[in-house]
């Protein structure tokens, strides 16, 4: 007997979570059940897809060849489905999209809620991790980056520069004197990531600027800005945070400034997919659109 798609959604899932627990979760399935649509799928195929190790469940040779014709199938009900969604006027369903740390909390939610505001049945999901999204686990839909990945088959489209400045506020400069260059910062408290968990190059801004010490460090953008807006140090701020942290001022703009990109990364088998395609374009023009606005108030 020919697995159907059903068999497939579970197969993969599995596949992709290495448990029966985590896939379940995702399937909305007791894993019992989960473990019996396996184990049948195995019998009508009459091959093991999977062997259990202390990883979890790890694909055989006969899993991973099926796993090529379980992708191609995914692809090919995305695409059917984006087509049908997509010739409605308005879009449906649930899309999530992944996104680090500065741009899921500061520009999404506000282009999100307009995009929900055109399609009120539309389920919008924003994935923050700091690290990088895997969309070829189907962690999500697209992906905001700050790099543009070089493999996989994945669809890349450069969206928007944004600009990042040493930030501090006016009671701190007013308790630690004056910062006049760069050399001058190694003797103030210095606020960044986390050294060992920057997770993309484009990410080291402190090291561009020859900082080679951070005292308080945070895998997050929201809490390095928290920190820097009580006044205990100075830190690197993208432009478009200020708005929102109006304490905050710029320090040696004449020296110091610089520019990174966001780039949307999609499944390259969605390329087909009218309601993804509609989506990715609103959301495009919702960053840019919402960096230029934010940087231009920043800047008032």
């Amino acid at each position: 007997m020919s697995p159907n798609w059903d068999d497939m959604r579970i197969f993969l899932a599995v596949a992709r979570e290495e448990s029966l627990s985590s896939a379940g979760r995702i399937l909305k399935i007791d894993p019992a059940t989960v473990g019996r649509r396996v184990a049948r799928l195995e019998t009508n195929l009459d091959t093991s897809l999977f062997t259990k190790s202390q990883q979890g469940y790890v694909l055989t040779a006969a899993g991973e060849r099926l796993m090529d014709h379980a992708l191609q199938a995914e692809e090919s009900m995305r695409a059917a489905e984006g087509a049908v969604a997509g010739s409605t006027k308005s879009l449906s369903g649930q899309i999530r999209i992944g996104a680090p740390d500065g741009s899921a909390n500061y520009l999404l939610p506000q282009i999100c809620a307009k995009i929900s505001d055109a399609n009120p049945d539309l389920d919008i999901q924003i994935l923050a991790l700091p690290r990088i999204i895997n969309l070829s686990r189907r962690e999500a839909d697209m992906a905001v980056t700050v790099s543009a990945p070089t493999a996989g088959k994945l669809l890349v489209k450069r969206v928007s520069d944004y600009k990042l400045h040493l930030v501090a506020t006016k009671e701190y400069l007013d308790r630690n004197g004056p910062i006049q260059s760069t050399s001058d910062l190694k003797a103030h408290r210095m606020i960044g990531y986390i050294p060992d968990m920057i997770f993309d190059q484009e990410l080291d801004y402190l090291s561009d600027i020859g900082i080679d010490r951070v005292a308080l460090a945070s895998n997050s953008v929201s809490v390095q800005l928290r920190q820097v807006s009580l006044g205990i140090g100075v830190c690197v701020a993208h432009d478009f945070t200020l708005p929102f942290h109006p304490n905050l001022r710029k320090i040696l703009t004449d020296q110091v400034s610089l520019t990174r990109s966001f780039y949307l990364v999609r499944h390259q088998g969605d390329q087909r997919n009218e309601r993804l395609n509609r989506f990715a374009q609103a959301l495009t023009h919702g960053i840019r659109d919402e960096v230029a606005r934010l940087e231009a108030d920043a800047n008032a």
